[in-house]
């Protein structure tokens, strides 16, 4: 499949087969999908979580929103977060990238509130989401983004000492009656040349 055709028929599932798992070979290349992800200056200030334990998706569900059954009925819950200990971010590029990053980074973001500095963290992690569902479409595999979760709870679960959640993504094989696949539910996008323009 080629990736256009991956991205026509990729959509935000509603409804997961239970029954149906994902191959540990392609949660494995998801992985590494995700380690690959970019970031500005190669700041890499993420951590990713996969979630297939039923009990925690149970605890998950509890404070996911509206998602409960995707969290609990899909394979997988892949939990997005971002470095929230300065420090601890500050000794990682010290230890993984070149002084001129380093530089960069000391010069230009440590000076700034903690605000400002997650805040960039931030986009850098929500660079690796569209690499997730990306990856997730090409390899025929279902997922669903969701920020309609609760995330200091979504911390406590995890355990996610140092980091702090912002989003997560539901991934496994839909039920074959979701409502919202393209099948039922045509995708809905806005044309090319009111979004895309050439200069």
């Amino acid at each position: 499949m080629s990736f256009i055709n991956a991205m026509q028929e990729r959509y935000t599932t509603k409804v997961y087969d239970e029954t149906k798992k994902i191959d540990p070979k392609h949660i494995e290349e998801l992985k590494e999908s995700l380690r690959l992800s970019p970031s500005s200056i190669n700041s890499q200030p993420w951590k990713f979580t996969f979630v297939s334990d039923q009990d925690t998706k149970e605890k998950l569900s509890k404070v996911s929103w509206i998602n409960t059954e995707k969290v609990t009925k899909s394979d997988t819950v892949v939990v997005f977060s971002r470095v929230d200990d300065l420090s601890l971010f500050e000794e990682q590029i010290k230890r993984e990238l070149p002084q001129g990053m380093v530089d960069y980074y000391n010069e230009n973001l440590k000076p700034l509130p903690k605000e400002q500095v997650t805040a960039w963290f931030d986009k850098q992690v929500y660079l690796s989401v569209g690499v997730l569902l990306s990856a997730c479409a090409v390899m025929g595999i279902d997922a669903t983004p969701m920020e309609g979760i609760e995330p200091a709870n979504y911390d406590k679960i995890i355990g996610n000492d140092g980091y702090a959640t912002l989003v997560a993504v539901a991934i496994g094989y839909r039920d074959e009656e979701d409502f919202n696949q393209p099948s039922k539910n045509p995708k809905s996008r806005i044309a090319l040349d009111k979004v895309v323009e050439t200069i």
